[in-house]
């Protein structure tokens, strides 16, 4: 009984989906829907192996994981030690720790215009902004793991004589890596969406630019194709991700 949710619960949201699309294709030929805003899901569905066979979505896909990839490596080597930084000293934290939440809410794919200027028109614009829209909640997120563990399991560390290093590897990284797992999942949800965005904005790169592409052509259920399968990556980042923290808590 206990593993009944674990393997049912993706076997309702499932249906919920196919649910969701048989209430909407009926509004659709009911005309409650008019066709011309919202295309039939079947007509969607149809129009996903167009993308594969005629678009080329595969080899789009590809290039928005590259840059994806990249800034997300960013992400993590720079949010993470930011993160750890600000955790360590005290009035640093106070200081920056505002600023950066700002910057996390801020929506800073609105700043396109001066990444162009500073970066110029290419994919390096697009993974500069994947990295700058991400790295906050990871820093944050990173504060809030090492800060949330509990002091009597770093009091039980040094009565151990633990050295920093010790401590670190032993308590606080064991501590934080949920919540740092977290960060991590926002961080390149916020990174796939601004890089999806920019990509569409300047007509250049990967995805972003196949649905610029499709809209302009006013091929409306190409374009609702390539926004589910953006939604469908989406989930497969959020799932790789849950994979590893599984793996790392495990090895731990």
């Amino acid at each position: 009984m206990r593993t009944h949710p674990q393997i049912f619960a993706p076997l309702y949201g499932l249906t919920t989906i196919v649910l969701a699309l048989v209430v909407a294709q009926g509004l659709i030929l009911a005309e409650v829907i008019s066709p011309y805003i919202v295309p039939l899901p079947t007509d969607i569905i149809i129009s996903l192996w167009r993308m594969v066979a005629e678009e080329g979505i595969i080899g789009r896909f590809l290039v928005t994981a590259g840059e994806t990839l990249a800034a997300g490596l960013l992400i993590l080597v720079v949010g993470i030690p930011i993160g750890l930084l600000l955790y360590r000293f005290t009035r640093l934290r106070m200081a920056f720790e505002p600023w950066l939440a700002g910057w996390a809410a801020a929506p800073l794919v609105l700043a396109y215009p001066l990444f162009l200027v500073l970066f110029g028109r290419s994919s390096l614009t697009i993974i500069v902004i994947g990295f700058a829209s991400g790295v906050a909640p990871v820093a944050l997120k990173t504060i809030e793991g090492f800060a949330s563990t509990r002091s009597v399991l770093v009091n039980v560390g040094r009565s151990f004589r633990l050295t920093p290093a010790q401590e670190f590897r032993q308590i606080l990284l064991p501590s934080a890596l949920a919540q740092i797992f977290v960060g991590l999942r926002l961080g390149l949800i916020f990174c796939l969406i601004n890089i999806v965005g920019v990509e569409f904005l300047i007509n250049l790169g990967g995805l972003g630019h196949l649905i610029n592409e499709l809209s302009e052509r006013y091929d409306l259920s190409g374009t609702y194709a390539a926004i589910c399968f953006v939604v469908f990556v989406s989930v497969i980042f959020f799932v790789i991700l849950d994979r590893c923290e599984t793996w790392l808590r495990h090895r731990g």
